[in-house]
Order: structure tokens, then sequence, then C-alpha cells
């Protein structure tokens, strides 16, 4: 590494090691960090540590599906440190740390590969009674299944946002309502600032379906405003209005997530009118040999019908997790049609493997093929075709005890007609395995 990376990379790894040697002190037993109390009259004056450490290879041949482009192998590495102080039931305060490497990528790190050293996390939380809590500062945002509003953890550097929330509970409901902007992430130190070009808000409630056995049902609005947007129709500022509902069960052998999203706003001067409809239904069967869990998932995302006509049509996913499409990351949720059938086999209690198949259109042959970061990935004047290919992923998951996660990923993609049509449309291939420690 780097002479700036390997002072920050040690700072890190010695903030580890002290922890791990007070929760030896503590006798929490391996990986585990007992709680400091703070006071002896106060059972509820504490102080928690904790971190997560990920080392993560990849190496792909025919990036961007041109096989012009080099196989590249690379290493990844995430560093997480937070502490957690409680004083008393009503106030909260956590710092969280993070520190994202890569070393060894040809045309040196993406977006969400590096960041050196940053504050991930720094919020307080107010308990103004016991059913609700204000919630002020730097903080992570995942909702439901994370397709419109994630943590981004797949992806090396996890994503945060600045801003307040409040966190409700009534009865069986709980919402949760927050106004934030996104941060940014620059490869330096302590020098992620919020993206004053965007503004975040919105609601989310989460109730139990009495109707439906051991089913839930998520209800939602969403709101944004970039002063800067760029879709395949082009750029403009966007102001976009989601609401949407999810009805979910996680409970076996039939588990199931149906959500439904519509979006409307302004795209310059001119409509959006957006949707998208997605399914991901399981069949477990614990009696049968390995247990396996049969699932299919089928999605649609609108795209843009007319790039001539100002009014817009594409989806816009938000703030979704990294790896929606796989770990390779190909391919986001904006103008496609999906369908992904798979299987879970759990050959041994502490090792599953799931292979699967993912078929790819375009919904709309007008838009273009969009990024999982949301960016426009080949503009759809190249081809008419919708058939954008093919992908075959096998995933190694071994949970080595309750902090030790060692998984691995291969996926190889059968390039279709528009990638062929509309430029480079080589096979791509992508493997990748990463062990993680949390403490």
């Amino acid at each position: 590494m780097g002479r700036t990376r390997a002072p920050v990379c040690g700072l890190l790894l010695a903030l580890t090691g002290a922890a791990a040697a007070h929760a030896s002190a503590q006798a929490a037993g391996p990986g585990a960090l007992a709680p400091i109390r703070l006071s002896e009259t106060h059972d509820d004056f504490t102080l928690s540590l904790g971190g997560e450490v990920r080392q993560r290879f990849e190496h792909v041949r025919n990036a961007d599906w041109d096989a012009a482009n080099a196989p590249d192998g690379y290493l990844l590495q995430r560093y997480m440190l937070h502490a957690d102080l409680r004083l008393g039931p009503r106030v909260r305060f956590l710092a969280h740390l993070k520190s994202g490497l890569e070393d060894g990528r040809a045309d040196g790190p993406r977006a969400v590969d590096e960041d050196r050293l940053a504050v991930h996390e720094a919020f307080l939380d107010l308990g103004l009674s016991s059913r609700a809590t204000l919630r002020l500062g730097r903080q992570e945002l995942a909702y439901g299944s994370s397709r419109l509003v994630s943590n981004r953890n797949g992806p090396n550097v996890r994503r945060s946002f600045d801003g307040a929330r409040m966190l409700l509970a009534a009865g069986p409901w709980t919402l949760d309502a927050f106004a934030v902007k996104p941060v940014k992430t620059e490869p330096g130190v302590f020098d992620d600032p919020p993206d004053h070009a965007v503004t975040f808000w919105g609601a989310y409630a989460v109730v139990p379906l009495p109707a439906l056995s051991h089913a839930s049902v998520d209800v939602y609005y969403l709101g944004l405003d970039r002063k800067s947007a760029t879709f395949d129709q082009g750029t403009a500022r966007e102001i976009r209005h989601s609401i949407g509902t999810r009805v979910w069960r996680e409970q076996a052998p039939w588990d199931y997530d149906f959500e439904l999203v519509y979006q409307w706003g302004r795209f310059g001067s001119a409509p959006i009118r957006a949707w998208t409809i997605a399914s991901d239904t399981g069949l477990t069967l614990d009696a049968a040999p390995l247990g396996p869990r049969f699932g299919l998932k089928a999605n649609v995302t609108s795209g843009d019908a007319d790039r001539s006509d100002p009014r817009l049509g594409t989806f816009n996913p938000l703030f979704p997790r990294g790896s929606y499409f796989g770990e390779a990351a190909l391919i986001g949720p904006a103008n496609h049609v999906d369908l992904h059938p798979s299987v879970d086999l759990h050959v041994r209690p502490w090792l599953t493997v799931s292979p699967g198949w993912i078929v790819f259109w375009r919904q709309s042959r007008d838009d273009g093929l969009y990024g999982s970061s949301g960016a426009v990935e080949r503009p759809g004047g190249g081809s008419r075709a919708r058939h954008v290919g093919r992908q075959a992923t096998l995933t190694l998951n071994a949970g080595l005890g309750p902090h030790v996660t060692v998984a691995a990923d291969f996926e190889y993609f059968f390039a279709g007609p528009f990638l062929r049509e509309s430029g480079p449309g080589d096979d791509l291939a992508f493997v990748a395995s990463w062990v993680s420690v949390s403490f």
C-alpha cells in the first residue's frame, strides 16, 4: 500500500487489537465485546465497542462486456469501528469510523471502493418518550428489503446520510420519518461532506398484517430533489416522489416479498411517470435432503418510452443496495425486466451453496441500460433489441461461528443481442471471495 494508506490501516488495526484485548479482559467470548458499565449505581450507563474487518478479492474478465479490457484482479479492504455510549434509557450517542482501501485495480478505485478514513456515523438519540426517539446527525438508512434505501453493504464503502429522523412506535406499528442529505464518498481522510445538491425525505411505516399468517405490510412515501440528474434522455433537475407498499413474510415453508411503487414529479419542466413491480417468492423443504429453498424473483422497472418526448418514464431506484443482481453489480434496476430462479442448498450446517440464473431484458426499447449506481451504462439508441443477456451465478457462504463469514461468488454473463448490437458485447466473467470478521 502507498505511504498515505499504510498509517491509516495501521491505526485501525491497532484500534481493532485494543478492542479485542478489551473483549478478552471482559471474558465475553471470542469475537464478542461486552458493554463497559460506566456507573456503579446506574446499570444503563454503558459503553459498547465493536467493528468489522473485511478482506475481499475480485477478478473480472472482459469488464464492461469488452474483450479489449485486460483481465483485472484487485484487493478491497474494509475496516470499521464503532463506540456506542448509552446514558440511561433516553440518551444515546454512536460514533462509527470506516476505512475502505483498494489495491491493484488497473483503472484505480471506483467511487465505492476507497475512502481512506471517514466518519461513517455520528448521531445523537434523544428519547422524547418511551415510544418516540429523535435521531440527529450522520447515520445509516435501510428500509424494507433495501430495494430503494440501503446502507450499501455489498460494495467496499458503505453509505450514510446527514440529517434528522423521528422513530415512533404505537402498538404493532413502527413509523420512521426523516429528512437527510446523502454523504459523498471521497477518497481522502475525513473529507466526506454531505451532498448539498441532493435532498431526501420521507416516511416509512411497518405493521403486522393479521389477514395473512405471519405477514407484514410496509407503506411509505419517499421524496427526492437532485439539482442535476442524468438519464438516457438527458440532464436536468429532478424532483421525484415515490409512494409504495410491500407485503412480506419470512417464515418457512412459504416466504414472499411483493412490492409495488409509483413515482411522479418533474424532470426539468416535464412530468415524471414511472413505476416498478418486484417479487421474491420462496419454498423451503426442511425435511428434504440439503433442506433446499427454491426461490423465484421477477421484477420490472419502467423505462422511458420516447427520448424525443420531454416526459420521463425511467424508474429511479433512489439509494439501492450496491450488489442488486449479484456481486458483480453489472446492471441496476431501471428500465429492466428480470427473471431469477435460484436454490439455496444447506450442504453443511455452516455451509450454503446457492446456484442461480438471471435473464435480463429492457422494459423500453427507447431507453438505455443503467448500472447499479444509476448511471447510464449503455445508451438505448444503438439497438432495438430488448434482450440484454443471461447471468449464471454460484455463491458459497460459510458461517464459521457467530463472528466470522467466508464466502465466494462466481458469475458468468452471456451477452445478449442488445449488448452485441449497441457496442462491445463480449461475455463477462467475475469471481469474488471474501472473509469478514465482526467483533
